[in-house]
């Protein structure tokens, strides 16, 4: 507020009625003949805490416009949600820009290009709609209630000329002081009525004073009056310079700022002495707030370097290129632990706000574009996969009323196999698919179950016979007269005795193993012989699986594997072979790598007989 202003107009004021006092028994008629209008100064911005939105993020703008909504003054907040709309719109088009960049960089043509805005980005539109909306309805309503108040204006003038023209009585004095209570009451009028109405107003409380002769009398009480309530609030004013909260302070200033702006003149002889003491005492709130300002740039720097800090790690990581859900989300959470020491450090010096933003904000969105192009990729294997599987349910939801119980729990157990290797499905379907595929294979299996008591008799009586079988192995492989052809004869008995309770399965094989085994030590192979002997034993065993072509091809690729990489390391070793210079140590390496060649040689002679044995299988 400024006070040369006020006294300006108050001394304008006062000439004149003075004027109209030398006038002796003169009548001023014309209403529009006015005291001066004081020409009120809004302190709002002038104590109100400026903010600074140029480093904000969308999150913190929007969480600023809200708070500033809150407060309802949407005249008073316009210049700050206009400057929070403009950092958001700068974001916004560099997001948007960015998101065209990348479109068109991977093939999509701009004419097709749609971006999608953001949570925040639709949240913040909101706000700002609400804003727009909010100002609309309170301008309006202020036009409404100005309305209103010119009519109640214009009673009052009503009120006022019959109070006037009437005959003075002791009640005239207390009458008009309701009255200019009443007028201060009553809020704005449109602005095309205001003056009219003021020069009304302050005419006929001219010529009321001067009729009755004590009009600057009452005025000089008035002023008394004033100075006593502005010396009080200047008294407040001084006692906020000793105040620990100084938000607080600069708030309840205000306040003050605003109650001493709209109290009444005071005698002019104080006027400047009273503002002068009130202004001292603002201006002592007004120091301390800038030296809080002041010692806060030691604190900016120490936050800009905190966050660049935080962009060189940030920097390692944002180039990631992880295979496994669990380790990218061990990432993203270290990568959303940074964002959150990030928000926490507040502001940085102006200068250097907007290129760490968009350093940070660069790096953080582009480890999240890799997450992201990383779980798309997953997203289509998954997608894979549950075909994959709703095919392997398809069949076994076909196969599970089939009473050919042997050939269907082998097709069973094959797609059981086959749902072991199918890999991750989409996590909202997968149980639901395992579920329904369980349900598929465990109706088969117990129906086949309920409809095999009768074989669980028969695979008892297998069990008891194939325990037979191995203590008769076992007594034998004790003895003389030991035949490799008999051994062989009790492995086909063993296999085409059939099935044995599920629970004596491994039990029962285990113990058949030790037998062949203890048998085939006491026939006494040697070397190759026993090895030859026992891997076509090992097949025979083999055979007597439902999977035992799928295993039988598997065992042959895995032979021809061991075969090809043998050869290649002979063939590799001999030509380094010749590279060795003769010496000592060059000696020593070429016999080992000779000794080397001579075992592989001999094991690919072994591995080839296999592959012909197998073949007979």
């Amino acid at each position: 507020m400024s006070n040369e202003k006020e006294v300006s107009e108050e001394d304008k004021v006062t000439q004149t009625n003075e004027a109209i006092q030398e006038v002796q028994g003169s009548v001023i008629e014309s209403e529009k003949v006015s005291e001066p209008e004081v020409v009120e100064h809004d302190h709002e911005e002038e104590i109100s805490e400026s903010v600074d939105y140029s480093n904000f993020s969308k999150k913190e703008l929007l969480a600023s416009l809200k708070q500033l909504l809150e407060t309802g003054k949407y005249l008073k907040i316009d210049s700050q949600v206009i400057e929070i709309k403009s950092h958001f719109d700068e974001i916004f088009h560099k997001e948007k820009g960015a998101a065209l960049e990348d479109f068109t960089k991977n093939g999509g043509s701009a004419d097709d290009f749609e971006y999608r805005p953001s949570e925040e980005d639709r949240s913040l539109f909101a706000a700002f709609n609400e804003f727009r909306e909010k100002k609309s309805e309170f301008l309006k309503e202020q036009e409404k209630n100005k309305e209103k108040n010119l009519l109640a204006k214009n009673a009052i003038l009503d009120k006022l000329r019959e109070l006037v023209d009437s005959e003075e009585t002791t009640h005239s004095i207390n009458t008009i002081k309701h009255i200019q209570e009443e007028w201060k009451k009553i809020g704005p009028v449109p602005a095309s009525q205001n003056r009219n109405l003021w020069a009304s107003f302050n005419a006929l409380m001219d010529r009321f004073y001067d009729n009755r002769s004590i009009y600057f009398e009452l005025k000089e009480l008035d002023r008394k009056k004033n100075l006593e309530q502005k010396l009080e609030i200047c008294e407040k004013a001084e006692g906020l310079v000793g105040m620990p909260d100084l938000k607080d302070a600069i708030k309840i200033l205000n306040d003050l700022h605003e109650e001493f702006k709209h109290m009444g003149p005071v005698p002019r002889d104080d006027q400047e002495t009273l503002w002068s003491r009130f202004k001292i005492a603002s201006d002592a709130v007004y120091s301390r707030r800038k030296e809080f300002y002041d010692g806060q740039k030691e604190g900016l720097k120490e936050n800009f370097l905190k966050k660049d800090a935080l962009i060189k790690k940030l920097e390692i990581d944002s180039d990631y290129k992880g295979s496994k859900i669990k380790d990218w989300n061990t990432k993203t959470k270290e990568i959303l632990a940074l964002q959150k020491e990030w928000e926490a450090i507040g502001p940085v010096p102006r200068e250097n706000g907007k290129e760490i933003n968009k350093q940070f904000w660069g790096l953080f969105k582009h480890f999240f574009q890799s997450k992201n192009h990383f779980f798309k990729e997953l997203d289509e294997i998954r997608q894979t996969n549950k075909n994959k599987a709703e095919e392997l349910i398809a069949k076994a939801e076909s196969l599970k009323e089939n009473t050919d119980w042997q050939q269907t729990a082998g097709q069973m157990i094959s797609l059981q196999q086959d749902w072991k290797q199918i890999g991750p499905t989409p996590e909202k379907v997968r149980d639901d698919l395992y579920q329904r595929f369980k349900t598929a294979c465990d109706a088969f299996f117990e129906n086949r179950r309920n409809s095999n008591k009768q074989v669980n008799k028969e695979f008892e009586q297998n069990l008891q016979a194939k325990e037979d079988l191995i203590k008769k192995i076992k007594e034998e492989a004790k003895g003389t007269g030991l035949s490799e052809s008999v051994l062989q004869e009790y492995i086909a008995r063993f296999n085409s005795l059939g099935f044995v309770p599920r629970k004596n399965m491994k039990e029962i094989v285990h113990k058949f193993n030790e037998a062949v085994d203890e048998y085939v030590k006491n026939l006494g192979f040697g070397g190759g012989e026993k090895d030859d002997f026992l891997f076509r034993l090992n097949l025979n065993k083999l055979q007597s699986d439902p999977n035992s072509n799928r295993v039988l091809n598997k065992k042959e690729h895995g032979i021809r594997k061991q075969i090809t990489d043998l050869e290649n390391n002979v063939t590799l070793w001999k030509n380094n072979i010749e590279f060795f210079a003769s010496s000592k140590t060059a000696d020593k390496l070429k016999i080992q790598f000779e000794d080397k060649i001579q075992k592989a040689e001999s094991e690919i002679e072994k591995l080839k007989k296999k592959l012909t044995i197998l073949k007979e299988f």
